[in-house]
C-alpha cells in the first residue's frame, strides 16, 4: 500500500517579514495605514535614517550661523582688560597702563574674551535649540499629518535672521530678542492663514518666475555664506574696488576693516554706527591657508559622494574635515593653543554632555514692535514661508505620489499646520523659522509613505541631544562646504524658467539679480531683496495673466 506524505511544512517567515507583519496589523500599523500605502515598518526606519543623514548637517550649519548675530549676548559680558594684554586688570597700573572699559566695539574683533565666552556657551544653546525645534516639528508631522516629511529651521532665513535682521554681533537693526518676538508672531499669523485654509491660495497666486528665481536666490545667498572666511572655507574676501575678490589667506594674514574719523589733531575714532568687520581682508598670502584647502578636500567628498548618489553624502564631507581638525597643534585645528582652544577642547573631552538651554529659550522680547525694520523682518519670514515651505510641501506631496488632480493630497490641513506650529515653538527655544526640508525627498525615494519616517528623524534628532560637545566643535571651514553645495543644489531650478520668454525671463532675472545685490551691498539678505524684487515683478505678472486670463500656479 502506497502510503502518502504529507506536504512539507512551510519554510518560517524571516525575522524581518513576521516583525511587518505584527506591525501592520497593529493600531500602531493602523494609525499609520502602512498597509494601504503599501509600506513596511522596517521601510519607513530606512527611510527615516536616510533623511536624517542627508540633513544632519543642520545641527551644526544653523547652531554656527545664528551664533554669529551674537544672539543673547551683550557688551555686558564683555570683562574689562588691561591696555597691555600680558597684564592682568589687577597688575595694570603704571604710567603707560590703564584699565579699557568694554564698550559696544567689544564685541568686534579682536572680541573680548568674556564675549567669546559668551558666544560659545549660545552656541551650545542654538545646538539644542535646533535639536528641539527639529525634533518637535518632526513630531506634529509625523504624529498629525502622516506624512514622510522632515522638519528643521530653514536654510537661507536663517541667515537672513543671522546677518541681515540681527546683524552680525547685533550689529544690525534689532536685537536678537526681538527678531524672534518677529518669527513668534509670523508663526502665529502662518499658523492662522493655514487653519483658514488661505496659505494655498496664497501660494498659488505667486507667479511662477518669482518662486524659483526666489529659489535661486537662497542659494546664491547660501553658497556666498560658504565662501566667506567667518561662515566658510575662506575663499572670498574683501576688495575696495569690486568688493569681493579671491583670498583664502592664513588668519596670521588677515587684516580688519572698519570706517573711522579723523580729527584734525590725529585721533582716529570709529565712526557713528560703524563696526569692525574682522578679518575680511588678505593682506598677504593668498590661496595659501591650510584650511581653506582642507574645505576643498570636503567638498570633492560631498560632490563625489552626491555624483555617487552615496546617501549622507553631506555629512561624509563634515565628517572628515571636522576629524581631521580635531587634531590639536596642526595648522588646520579647531583647538589652538590659546585660552579659548583649551576651553572648547576641555568641553570637547566630554563627548557625550546633555546641555541645558540657558540663554536662548523665552528670550522673546517685543519692544521693537514699533519699528518699521520689526514689521519689515515679519513680512518676508512670512512671504518666504508662504512660498518656500508651501512649495516645498506641495513638491514632497507630489513626488510621494500623495497628490489628486487638483494637486491636492492626504493629510493637506494638518500638514500645512504642523509647520506652521513648528515655526512658533521654534521662536520659543531661540531658532529661526523651521520649514519641511527637500531632504525628505531621499527618505521618500527610499520607500518612506507614512508619518513613521518622520518619527524615526525626530527620535535621531532626540540621540543629537546627548552629543552636544562633538557637533559644538565642528569648525567653519567644515561646515563652508556644504552651504555651497546645497546654494549650488537649489541653483537647479533655474532650469524651470520658460528663457524663451522675456516675461519669465526677466521677471526671474530682475528678482535673483535684486535678492543678490541687496546680499553683496550687505544692505539685507535674500527674502528682503526677494520681497523687493517683487516690485520689479509684479508689472510683468499683470501683463501676462491679463493676456493669459489665468494665474500661473505654484
Amino acid at each position: 500500500m502506497e502510503t502518502t506524505l504529507p506536504p512539507p511544512p512551510p519554510p518560517s517567515p524571516l525575522l524581518l517579514t513576521r516583525l511587518n507583519t505584527i506591525v501592520g496589523k497593529s493600531r500602531i500599523g493602523k494609525h499609520f495605514k502602512l498597509n494601504d500605502r503599501n509600506t513596511t515598518f522596517t521601510t519607513e526606519l530606512r527611510a527615516g535614517t536616510t533623511t536624517f543623514l542627508t540633513m544632519a548637517y543642520i545641527l551644526a550649519v544653523n547652531a554656527s550661523i545664528l551664533a554669529d548675530s551674537g544672539a543673547t549676548c551683550s557688551v555686558s559680558d564683555c570683562i574689562p582688560l588691561c591696555s597691555n594684554p600680558n597684564f592682568s586688570t589687577n597688575n595694570c597700573t603704571g604710567p603707560n597702563l590703564h584699565v579699557i572699559t568694554p564698550d559696544n566695539s567689544c564685541k568686534f574683533p579682536p572680541v573680548n574674551p568674556g564675549y567669546a565666552t559668551c558666544l560659545n556657551s549660545v552656541r551650545k544653546d542654538l545646538i539644542v535649540a535646533t535639536v528641539a525645534s527639529s525634533l518637535i516639528g518632526c513630531v506634529i508631522m509625523g504624529i498629525f499629518a502622516n506624512l514622510p516629511l522632515a522638519l528643521a529651521p530653514g536654510m537661507g532665513t536663517n541667515a537672513y535672521f543671522a546677518y541681515t535682521v540681527v546683524g552680525f554681533h547685533g550689529s544690525g537693526n534689532i536685537p536678537y530678542e526681538s527678531a524672534l518676538a518677529a518669527v513668534f508672531i509670523e508663526g502665529i499669523i502662518f499658523l492662522l492663514i493655514s487653519a483658514i485654509g488661505l496659505r494655498a491660495k496664497l501660494a498659488k497666486l505667486v507667479p511662477k518666475p518669482v518662486q524659483i528665481s526666489s529659489s535661486a536666490g537662497i542659494g546664491l545667498f547660501l553658497a556666498f555664506i560658504g565662501l566667506q572666511n567667518n561662515e566658510g572655507i575662506g575663499l572670498i574676501g574683501y576688495s575696495p574696488s569690486t568688493l569681493v575678490t579671491l583670498a583664502a589667506c592664513p588668519a596670521s594674514s588677515r587684516a580688519s576693516l572698519a570706517p573711522v574719523l579723523t580729527s584734525p589733531n590725529g585721533t582716529v575714532s570709529l565712526s557713528s554706527g560703524g563696526s569692525v568687520s574682522g578679518n575680511i581682508m588678505c593682506v598677504s598670502n593668498k590661496m595659501q591657508s591650510p584650511t581653506f584647502w582642507l574645505g576643498v578636500v570636503g567638498f570633492v567628498i560631498i560632490s563625489y559622494c552626491l555624483v555617487k548618489r552615496v546617501k549622507g553624502a553631506m555629512i561624509y564631507g563634515i565628517v572628515f574635515v571636522t576629524a581631521v581638525s580635531w587634531f590639536r597643534n596642526t595648522q588646520v585645528t579647531v583647538f589652538p593653543n590659546t585660552l579659548e582652544g583649551d576651553t572648547l577642547f576641555n568641553y570637547f573631552k566630554k563627548i557625550i554632555d546633555v546641555h541645558k538651554i540657558r540663554s536662548t529659550a523665552g528670550a522673546l522680547n517685543f519692544t521693537s514692535v514699533d519699528k518699521p525694520v520689526f514689521w519689515e523682518a515679519l513680512v518676508t519670514f512670512l512671504y518666504v514661508d508662504v512660498l518656500d515651505t508651501t512649495g516645498t510641501l506641495y513638491s514632497m506631496a507630489k513626488f510621494a505620489g500623495f497628490t489628486d488632480e487638483k494637486g491636492e493630497f492626504e493629510g493637506q490641513y494638518s500638514a500645512m499646520m504642523s509647520d506652521a506650529a513648528a515655526i512658533t515653538v521654534g521662536s520659543l527655544v531661540g531658532t529661526s523659522p523651521v520649514t519641511v526640508y527637500i531632504e525628505s525627498s531621499t527618505g521618500i525615494r527610499e520607500g518612506g509613505r507614512t508619518g513613521l519616517t518622520a518619527l524615526t528623524v525626530a527620535g535621531y534628532f532626540m540621540l543629537a541631544f546627548f552629543f552636544t560637545p562633538l557637533l559644538a566643535s565642528i569648525p567653519a571651514w567644515a561646515v563652508g562646504p556644504a552651504l555651497v553645495v546645497v546654494g549650488v543644489l537649489m541653483m537647479r531650478s533655474v532650469v524651470e524658467i520658460d528663457w524663451g520668454d522675456m516675461r519669465e525671463a526677466g521677471t526671474g532675472v530682475c528678482n535673483g539679480l535684486v535678492c543678490k545685490c541687496r546680499i553683496v551691498k550687505g544692505g539685507g539678505g535674500e527674502g528682503d531683496g526677494s520681497v523687493r524684487g517683487n516690485g520689479v515683478v509684479s508689472e510683468s505678472s499683470v501683463v501676462e495673466i491679463t493676456q493669459s486670463r489665468k494665474v500661473l500656479e505654484v
